[in-house]
Parts: C-alpha cells; sequence; structure tokens
C-alpha cells in the first residue's frame, strides 16, 4: 500500500473499549507503511462492514481520533445505532478481528493559523472530526488559534471524550474552551450543563466572532443550524440567522 494517496487495506483489532452507554473505542494496528499513518487533519476514512457475512458491504465513513502524533495503530469511537448495520457490526467485533478500509478521505483543507478563532458545533457522534481538529490545533506548537467547542448530546452520558476534553482546557486554558448541553435535562449532573438542544440562543451566547463555525452531527441538527439547499424551496440556519456567509460555515 502506497504512503501516499488513497489505498485500501485491512486492519486487525488489537483492543475494544467501551465508551459510556452506545459507544465504543476501537483501536486497530496498521500495517508498515500505511498511508493512514500520517492522517490529514479532518479527514476521515471508508469502513466496509459484512455484518452476518453479507456478500455485499456496508460502507461507511468515521474519522478516527487518534493523534497526528500516534504511530502503529488507528482509533475509530463508534456509536450504535438502533438497527444500525455498520455500527452494530463494529461493535461485534473482537480483538483480532479484521475490518477493511479505504482512505484516506479529505476533509477542510486546513491551514495554521488561518483566523484567530474557530467555533466547533458538535452534536452526538458528531464529535469526532472536532475532537481531531482540536487535536492537531492544539498539538501545533506554531499555532495559536483559539477554540470554542459547542457540544450537544441526548444525555449526560453521551458526552464521550469530556474527560480528554477537560484536560485540554487545564492545558491550553487561552486557547480552549467547551461547552456543553443535553436535550434530556434529567440527565444533566454537573453544573456547568446546559440543559437542552443546541439553539439560536445558545449559539448566540456562546459563538466567538470573527471565526469560522465548523458543524458535525445528526442530520436534523445540521438542517436547524446550516439550512437547506434548493432553488425553490431551500432555507437558511441558525447560523445565517445569526450573520454568518455562506464562507464562514463548513459541514462536515
Amino acid at each position: 500500500m502506497s504512503r501516499k494517496g488513497w489505498g485500501f487495506t485491512t486492519l486487525k483489532l488489537e483492543s475494544v473499549e467501551s465508551v459510556g452507554p452506545v459507544f465504543k473505542k476501537l483501536r486497530f494496528q496498521l500495517p508498515e507503511g500505511s498511508s493512514l499513518a500520517m492522517l490529514p487533519l479532518t479527514s476521515a476514512i471508508l469502513t466496509f462492514s459484512r455484518p452476518n457475512g453479507s456478500f455485499f458491504p456496508v460502507i461507511r465513513p468515521y474519522t478516527p481520533i487518534t493523534r497526528p502524533d500516534d504511530k502503529g495503530f488507528i482509533d475509530l469511537l463508534v456509536k450504535q445505532y438502533p438497527n444500525g448495520k455498520a455500527s452494530t457490526h463494529l461493535h461485534s467485533l473482537q480483538p483480532g478481528d479484521t475490518l477493511s478500509v479505504a482512505g484516506p478521505i479529505p476533509g477542510y483543507a486546513w491551514k495554521p493559523n488561518e483566523q484567530p478563532h474557530v467555533n466547533l458545533v458538535a452534536g452526538g457522534a458528531g464529535i469526532t472530526p472536532m475532537y481531531q481538529l482540536i487535536q492537531g490545533i492544539l498539538g501545533n506548537a506554531d499555532e495559536t488559534t483559539k477554540i470554542k467547542l459547542i457540544y450537544g448530546a441526548n444525555t449526560e452520558a453521551e458526552l464521550v471524550l469530556r474527560d480528554e476534553l477537560t484536560a485540554l482546557e487545564k492545558k491550553f486554558p487561552d486557547r480552549f474552551h467547551a461547552v456543553y448541553t443535553v436535550s434530556d435535562p434529567a440527565t444533566a449532573e454537573s453544573s456547568d450543563t446546559h440543559k437542552g438542544r443546541i439553539t439560536k440562543e445558545l449559539l448566540e451566547a456562546e459563538l466567538a466572532r470573527p471565526g469560522k463555525v465548523f458543524v458535525c452531527g445528526p442530520p436534523a441538527m445540521e438542517q436547524s443550524l446550516v439550512g437547506t439547499k434548493g432553488l425553490l424551496w431551500g432555507k437558511s440556519g441558525v447560523l445565517q440567522e445569526l450573520g454568518y456567509s455562506k464562507s464562514e460555515i463548513y459541514k462536515f
């Protein structure tokens, strides 16, 4: 497999860790010389699952949460969805099992210090590209970009990676701050967790200006924030209502 460009390979599962009630972190060994060893920021990979040995694979993209300096392995954080063929198959894997993948799939072409602030708005499993970007920005000694993360989930237990994000806040107090909210208010155990969905009011209060906004989450959340396309029936979203132009918004 080439060190450059797109490639297909088979990865062996090294370990499995449950993360909250519906997530698992899957660590796969990387073959020597794999093009996945140095993933560009915001890039993803395609996974090819064959539930119950089916002939035709179920293909899904996943954004690894591995740090840029991690060597020899790649981590996927996978949320299991009800009736989700790919996620259910991935959750069933045991150490020693294999998974066919392809990539990397490039995302936003991040340029260090291209702007003083960035805003990351994540819902549920949409935290994965945001976490990858956060690690890449804060892990680059030449970067000065400040980051505001607004992260929503159904329950407090589904705010995965919160410990890791808190550690980054403590390490970079002047450059990184996270805001959390849960749609099920009964689960909001932490005093600093907001109750409710990611709303226009929350974004208006928390978004840093000026600063590009990256969005990733469930389709309904993305449509609400970014709007829908269409010559006749396209609608603007909350971010446009708050004064952000299309060039200031990037949806993973």
